[in-house]
């Protein structure tokens, strides 16, 4: 059905519902990582794509796609992935995850006839979107990005652990954006420096690095490094912070350099934190932000 168009974005991975606990309470959110950065960028006023699976007792979420312009692929699966967040603290670095069901895997026939600049893959964990998805975008000269939260967590019982994986340094190769929380940086290149980190990430491959911290979110791109404060007024919506800062940074990047893309990508993960659900506030909210906080002014 929307094999004719071009999409500025794929977003990949599979719709997540998420029970998310936090020292101000429990919420019960519409989440995974396609969530977050496909919304973000269709705010951003980009054409928009999501393939994902998900059960069909949870088909509002690809109806909500729908009302906000995002065309939506949807795969039905006996099973939504169910999560549980817990954030014990405000450093939203800090957190623990558990899975209680999970939706069928992500393959590369789903994204072959599909035309985009660029695809963005949001996993949460490893299995669910493979190294044949990203092969497949990269074979198609599309702008590769992945998170590698969904290659770092293995589902062990019900708990999510960190562990490495034996195609690392061949799907790092594959990728033109890397994007990494700092404590899965420091997991994966043994280095508690981000600014260290990003420099071992990017000597994998990955030609940009995206690596969010509880201060902000630093990318390091030909060799420059671009560190950005976040500024939110509160943090009742972090779950989602880097899943709609990689979305912003892709979408951006597609018409700015790495030093603007940063200073977008800062400014809207600084408002989505700002509430629960994925990004809803308007591009001239954007633009404000960015004239109050970054100094910068916007092209």
């Amino acid at each position: 059905m929307y094999n004719d168009k071009v999409y500025d974005v794929v977003c990949i991975g599979n719709y997540t519902k998420d029970t998310i606990i936090t020292p101000a309470g429990v919420a019960y959110v519409d989440g995974g990582a396609v969530n977050y950065s496909a919304h973000a960028a269709a705010r951003l006023g980009l054409k928009v794509v999501v393939v994902t699976h998900l059960a069909g007792e949870d088909n509002r979420v690809v109806e909500k796609f729908t009302q906000s312009g995002i065309d939506c692929l949807p795969t039905y699966t006996p099973k939504s992935t169910c999560m549980r967040l817990e954030y014990p603290t405000t450093n939203p670095d800090i957190r623990n995850l558990s899975v209680t069901g999970l939706a069928d895997s992500i393959t590369a026939s789903e994204v072959e006839s599909l035309l985009a600049k660029s695809a963005v893959i949001g996993s949460s964990l490893r299995g669910e979107v493979g190294l044949d998805v990203i092969q497949a975008l990269h074979e198609k000269g599309i702008l590769v990005a992945a998170d590698v939260q969904g290659y770092v967590r293995v589902l062990r019982e019900q708990e999510l652990k960190y562990e490495l994986w034996d195609e690392m340094a061949v799907t790092l190769s594959y990728l033109d954006v890397l994007k990494s929380d700092a404590v899965e940086a420091e997991y994966l290149t043994g280095k508690s420096d981000i600014y260290e980190a990003a420099r071992a990430f990017a000597a994998m491959g990955p030609k940009e690095i995206v690596l969010t911290h509880k201060e902000g979110v630093l990318v390091y791109a030909g060799g420059q490094f671009f560190n950005r404060r976040f500024y939110p007024q509160n943090m009742s919506g972090r779950s989602g912070r880097g899943d709609t800062c990689i979305g912003t940074y892709v979408s951006m990047r597609l018409s700015k350099p790495p030093e603007e893309a940063s200073i977008w990508a800062a400014a809207v993960t600084s408002l989505k934190m700002e509430n629960q659900g994925p990004f809803n506030r308007t591009l001239a909210e954007v633009e404000a932000f960015i004239h109050a906080r970054y100094n910068g002014s916007v092209h």
